[in-house]
């Protein structure tokens, strides 16, 4: 026991304070998260009887809203800093959000969604720009893992409590979440410092219009739309998680909102106990090889969702779907950061959102066409050639990718 907690302090010290704070307002902020965006498919086709293509649209609207918040919020990144940008997305999103909840219409839940769509977005690119601004080149994988890690052992919790409201009654969620915001919002404003690096002495402030003129240079990074297109591929096999795949479960083989809620608890759990562990493990690897596995794993796993019927293997799905998650996730945002230049992280990333805004514009709306209108078992078919597709992308890219070419862990200075 003195060993484990040793080795926990020594893991605690090689990151500076700021780091943990933001930590903990990832872990308070997701739960909120949590509590809602897995239930939003369930929701809206249990209050307002559509189908799941119509479902699609409204995630679409909320995606597509979302490319014009984080173009705005990868500017005020680089321009203004992290940590107000941060606190006024929080802030507003929150407040937006808790309309939903007592929208009557579709009209008004889809006018909504694009309002908050834009506010929510905002804060994305400042999000992620944090860490890398945090920790060195050689830190950041790990720092992002854990950073995953923090953020799935709310979802742990999150699902679980989320099915237990929304049995009761849906607005509830909407509410806590928005409470949940707002006191992430709080411990920004009181404990985390500005993260965003100092300019060059001599160096002149940039223009509103340089801010966002800078989005062409990023854009002309041939090296880096190659690897967005490549992920934008695996992103779409990944968003049926939290779209597609509860709404299958229940249609399909009558699982109860608890049981996908479990499901989602399994993925967390994995992660908050292996994620660690397991990119430290992948030190020294070719993060496009990584990639390229991981996403192999992610065809094979929602693959399987076609081929079973039991509950038993709906988990080992799930099983193998999130091993692929953990390789993935640290080391696509740890290569976001190695492409982007310091003065341009808030607008790589934003950039990199498009990504997560086009796979949540299209795919939850093709795959309510295939769950409406054909063979449901055809939607995950389909995940598994398009998962081996971007799998084959990631592994091609790594002849020609400008970032690390291998993966290190190394102490950071702490502060």
């Amino acid at each position: 026991m003195n060993a484990l907690l040793q080795k926990t302090r020594n893991t605690f010290n090689e990151y500076p304070r700021a780091f943990w704070v933001f930590a903990t307002t990832v872990f308070i902020d997701r739960l909120g998260g949590a509590l809602l965006y897995p239930f939003y498919a369930l929701y809206l086709t249990q209050k307002f009887d559509i189908g799941m293509t119509d479902v699609g649209k409204l995630f679409a609207l909320f995606s597509i809203s979302g490319f014009v918040g984080s173009a705005l919020g990868g500017a005020m990144t680089d321009r203004m800093g992290r940590r107000a940008v941060l606190i006024f997305s929080l802030i507003a999103s929150s407040l937006s959000a808790l309309l939903l909840g007592f929208a009557n219409t579709v009209a008004m839940f889809a006018l909504l969604s694009v309002t908050v769509g834009i506010l929510a977005s905002v804060g994305q690119p400042a999000h992620n720009a944090i860490v890398a601004d945090l920790l060195p080149s050689e830190k950041r994988a790990e720092g992002y893992g854990l950073i995953r890690v923090i953020f799935n052992l709310s979802v742990v919790i999150g699902p679980v409590i989320g099915g237990f409201l929304a049995a009761r009654n849906f607005l509830l969620i909407f509410i806590a979440d928005a409470i949940i915001s707002l006191i992430s919002a709080a411990i920004i404003y009181l404990a985390l410092p500005e993260t965003k690096p100092q300019a060059y002495p001599n160096a002149k402030p940039e223009t509103v219009a340089q801010s966002f003129g800078g989005y062409g240079k990023v854009f002309r990074d041939a090296a880096f739309m190659a690897f967005m297109f490549v992920t934008t591929l695996q992103v779409i096999v990944y968003v049926n998680m939290n779209t597609s795949l509860g709404v299958f479960l229940r249609d399909e083989h009558n699982i109860p909102t608890s049981g996908y809620g479990w499901i989602l608890s399994l993925n967390a759990a994995m992660v908050v106990l292996f994620q660690f562990w397991l990119t430290r493990r992948m030190e020294g690897q070719k993060p496009m090889y990584m990639m390229a596995l991981g996403t192999a794993l992610y065809a094979a796993g929602f693959a399987m969702y076609g081929f079973t019927s039991t509950y038993f293997l709906f988990l080992a799905a799930m099983v193998v779907i999130t091993i692929g998650e953990m390789i993935v996730s640290p080391i696509a945002q740890s290569l976001i950061a190695d492409f982007a230049p310091e003065d341009m992280r808030g607008r790589y990333n934003a950039v990199f959102g498009i990504t997560w805004g086009l796979a949540f514009a299209a795919g939850p709306y093709f795959a309510g066409l295939i769950l409406d209108n054909y063979d449901p078992n055809w939607l995950w078919y389909a995940c598994g050639i398009l998962g081996l597709i971007s799998a084959l992308g990631y592994y091609l890219l790594d002849k020609t990718h400008r970032a690390a070419t291998t993966l290190r862990t190394e102490p950071a200075a702490t502060d």
